[in-house]
């Protein structure tokens, strides 16, 4: 296996990623525009973007903001709202993984904010059903997650025609370098098929085996092209207008909103995907078997990229969270109503054979080094990142619930947050 010789992403990244003459990949060169760019400039460009779509009749709302109760949702409404006086829509899909402290960030969002939500809850026997396809099809527990978070916006876009809807950072950027902050790329249905829905639409899913009907796809299924037209939405990254850290904007959101955040199963970010209990845990797990690499790979990888930690820092995280097994699979298949030998035997079906193989008592193991060297070799000399600021671990922030209650699940939580 072959990894980036600054950061520690594999050469398997499902985003596809490349390496240069020095071995570093292009996830990281693109990265060093960070540090580069002109982000005054950049700021002042997003600015003229929102008084284009400054809503100035009082009759309709500037902008959709995506949102949840985790990841960047508070930095980019506070960005929005309170530092650039738009007035969002919020919109959010309920994921039905939900946790208490997810349920509470996202009561306490619309509150900290005063900002109107509109939440979309399928019927959780659809849903299920779409799991299981989504299992059985490629793999994923969090297709239904990614197509929901991803469609709904855009479906609220076209239903109240408010053409701008915003989104946090690019992940293709972020992670892998597939595009320049200078070219600004925004939303496209082709991206969020090909990449977040990994080849997959809605109506690919309708299928008498799982018992999927066209009915049960209507709200994951994208508007059609002329809607979007006519509307003219748009869909822009923060991520190419304000330089990106999620670490220092988190911890911002603590201070300033009341953000809370927690432990993590498979990864030493305390901040991001705390609403959910399989994104770093169950979802994580399977990310492992069909890549071999975790959430913690991506965190560190961000992490030695912002210089705050070196690479050797970096594999001892790895070494410590990517093989844990995962907390909550029984939390997972109650929910779905499976067995464990099931889901292991779906499961199965898309591992990696080059990097895992049966032994001779039938159980899988790994047969390539997924962990990345430790040492820095002579080539990563030269491209090796000395860290800016001490390393700071995540904070862990007080708070009266605890997903650590395995005894059920939250399908639809509080409204209200004290």
């Amino acid at each position: 296996m072959k990894f980036c010789t600054r950061c520690l992403y594999p050469e398997n990244h499902p985003l596809n990623i490349t390496f240069d003459e020095d071995g570093v990949c292009s996830g990281c060169r693109i990265h060093e525009e960070k540090d580069n760019l002109d982000w005054v400039t950049r700021a002042e460009k997003l600015q003229t973007i929102l008084t284009e779509y400054r809503n100035t009749t009082g009759n309709n709302y500037d902008c959709i903001i995506p949102v949840s109760g985790a990841r960047d949702s508070y930095f980019i409404v506070h960005i929005i709202k309170n530092v650039y006086g738009m007035n969002p829509l919020l919109v959010t899909y309920n994921k039905h993984y939900n946790t208490d402290i997810g349920v509470k960030n996202l009561a306490n969002l619309r509150i900290q904010f005063d900002c109107d939500i509109m939440t979309l809850n399928v019927n959780p026997d659809t849903v299920k059903k779409m799991t299981r396809a989504s299992m059985r099809k490629m793999g994923s527990i969090y297709w239904h997650c990614i197509a929901g978070q991803t469609v709904y916006p855009v479906q609220m876009a076209v239903k109240f025609k408010i053409p701008l809807i915003i989104w946090g950072a690019h992940q293709g950027i972020d992670q892998v370098g597939m595009f320049s902050h200078l070219d600004e790329v925004e939303m496209t249905r082709k991206y969020r098929k090909e990449h977040d829905l990994m080849g997959y639409e809605a109506e690919d899913l309708v299928d008498e085996f799982d018992g999927i009907t066209k009915e049960d796809i209507v709200q994951y299924v994208y508007p059609d092209d002329k809607e979007i037209e006519r509307i003219g939405v748009r869909g822009i990254y923060l991520n190419n207008f304000l330089r990106w850290d999620s670490k220092a904007q988190h911890e911002q959101m603590i201070k300033d909103y009341k953000y809370e955040s927690i432990s993590q199963t498979k990864t030493f970010d305390t901040y991001n995907d705390v609403d959910c209990y399989n994104y770093s845990d169950v979802h994580d797990y399977i990310k492992f078997i069909k890549y071999g690499y975790g959430k913690v790979t991506d965190h560190a990888s961000r992490e030695i990229r912002l210089r705050r930690m070196t690479r050797e820092e970096g594999v001892e995280w790895i070494k410590k969270y990517v093989k844990l097994p995962s907390k909550n699979l029984m939390l997972f298949i109650d929910w779905l109503g499976i067995t464990e030998n099931g889901f292991h035997y779906i499961i199965d079906q898309h591992r990696n054979k080059k990097l895992w193989k049966r032994n001779d008592n039938w159980e899988w193991e790994l047969i390539e080094n997924v962990i990345p060297y430790a040492e820095q070799i002579d080539e990563t000399n030269k491209v090796s990142l000395e860290p800016l600021e001490t390393w700071k671990d995540f904070v862990i922030t007080p708070h009266k619930n605890s997903t650590d209650n395995k005894d059920n699940y939250i399908l639809i939580g509080k409204g209200y947050s004290e």
